[in-house]
């Protein structure tokens, strides 16, 4: 990091945001509330379900669930940081998705999450098109496409995720760094490099155990179920932040065992106080380095 960019980070103060799959079995209002109690800025809802086991279902989103949602946003103050999921598969007709964009616009959300679901290899062009359909979309809105790269999907690595959004050219489309994939995809942080500022507005945090499993259930068991709060792991985020402009952050941290010893709102409690820990200290090395 150069002495500007240190300068940057150091007048910058993120936001933290309470990622839905943390908490995945609450409905939006209820995500909001917790977050609003355990000292949150902003909510990650995800208002394009996937069916994700567990995962608090309406589809399409109900006129109740919409007011009690800006209802909730109005009286707690909190803050909507992106939307997800935006997937990209045969099985999903881009367009569908305009009516829940426009939706996380009017809640305030400033970014939206995008992967790849397709099975075959051959299908680039395939990505490139329907990623570049949803950021025209997005952009009507004014919402900023974050691409990411979960080890069990289409793409696996950040230099598959980079290859799709530099071959979109779209003005509004981003990168996604979820330090779980970082870990699991064998990403070294030097990728980061030399990549452009602003494909980064804000990463999904949490820390995981030393080890990868080497087949694709074994991963989707840990990044749905066993995510472990930041120092308790191997992840060196010191070393992913400072190849990385000034970001917020969106804790995504499910673990079905700490939710059910300490209940939602502990969990999500400890969640933050482990995160903004971390990047204190890292904040605090940065300014002494």
């Amino acid at each position: 990091m150069s002495l500007n960019d240190a300068d940057l980070q150091n007048e910058f103060t993120p936001t933290y945001s309470l990622g839905h799959l943390t908490l995945l079995g609450c409905s939006i209002p209820e995500l909001i509330y917790i977050a609003s109690r355990t000292g949150y800025d902003a909510v990650s809802p995800r208002l394009i379900t996937t069916g994700t086991g567990g995962e608090f279902s309406y589809s399409p989103i109900e006129k109740d669930i919409i007011q009690a949602t800006r209802n909730a946003l109005e009286i707690t103050g909190v803050k909507v940081n992106d939307i997800e999921l935006a997937s990209i598969s045969t099985k999903h007709d881009i367009s569908s998705y305009e009516p829940v964009i426009e939706l996380g616009a009017n809640l305030g959300a400033k970014n939206l999450i995008s992967s790849a679901w397709t099975s075959e290899k051959n299908d680039r062009n395939f990505i490139i098109d329907k990623f570049s359909s949803i950021c025209e979309i997005s952009k009507k809105y004014g919402l900023y496409v974050a691409l990411e790269f979960p080890t069990f999907s289409r793409l696996t690595s950040l230099e598959e995720a980079v290859d799709i959004v530099r071959s979109s050219n779209q003005t509004n489309g981003g990168i996604l760094i979820d330090t779980l994939y970082m870990h699991m995809s064998r990403v070294d942080s030097s990728e980061l490099d030399d990549l452009p500022s602003e494909w980064f507005k804000f990463i999904q945090v949490c820390d995981v155990a030393p080890g990868i499993p080497d087949y694709h259930q074994g991963m989707i068991d840990i990044a749905r179920h066993a995510r472990l709060y930041l120092g308790e792991g191997c992840i060196d985020f010191a070393d992913i932040m400072d190849r990385l402009p000034p970001v917020d952050f969106c804790i995504e941290l499910p673990n079905k065992n700490r939710v059910a010893e300490l209940g939602y709102e502990e969990h999500a409690r400890r969640c933050l106080q482990s995160t903004k820990k971390t990047i204190a200290s890292i904040s605090d090395k940065l300014t002494t380095s």
